[in-house]
């Protein structure tokens, strides 16, 4: 699979003044995918289509703060499932059929990254290591996500 789109929504949650927080996410990902596997039905291969993966993760994290800087590290577990694209053919017709396959799959996910606060919010770079615990196509389903953002500090509207 190739990189093509990336979007996470996550929330870090302090879990008292010690650095751990609580860390649940949910991402997209579009993969560029070329599926050489051919199932009953769809017997045919596809080169550049488009795999799509909904995942939720929950990481335990630790946070450690120097003056502006915040570095983090987590480590999450979670699931989803992601669509992957196969194709068949009527020979009569000669109309091609797109259909996704839905592939279920846990993972696992450490990372770490870097925050620096501007005020009430905190400018960021995060990246991981999503392992699958399957494969897609018959290939196994890791992933680097590189994340860059702003995280608005919320906190302050429940003081």
């Amino acid at each position: 699979m190739r990189p093509k789109f990336s979007t996470t929504i996550g929330v870090n949650l302090g879990l008292g003044d010690g650095g751990l927080f609580l860390y649940p996410k949910v991402s997209l990902h579009v993969f560029g995918y070329d599926n050489y596997v051919t199932e009953p039905n769809f017997d045919y291969q596809l080169k550049q289509g488009r795999a799509t993966t909904y995942l939720l993760n929950v990481a335990l994290g630790y946070r450690k703060i120097v003056n502006k800087f915040s570095f983090y590290s987590f480590l999450g577990i979670g699931g989803g499932f992601i669509l992957t694209p196969r194709t068949a053919v009527d020979p009569a017709t000669r109309i091609v059929m797109l259909n996704n396959k839905t592939n279920h799959m846990g993972l696992i996910e450490p990372g770490a990254g870097i925050e620096y606060n501007i005020g009430g919010a905190n400018v960021f770079i995060e990246s991981s290591f999503m392992h699958g615990l399957g494969d897609i196509g018959g290939q196994p389903f890791n992933a680097v996500p590189v994340t860059i953002g702003i995280k608005p500090n919320l906190s302050k509207l429940f003081n």
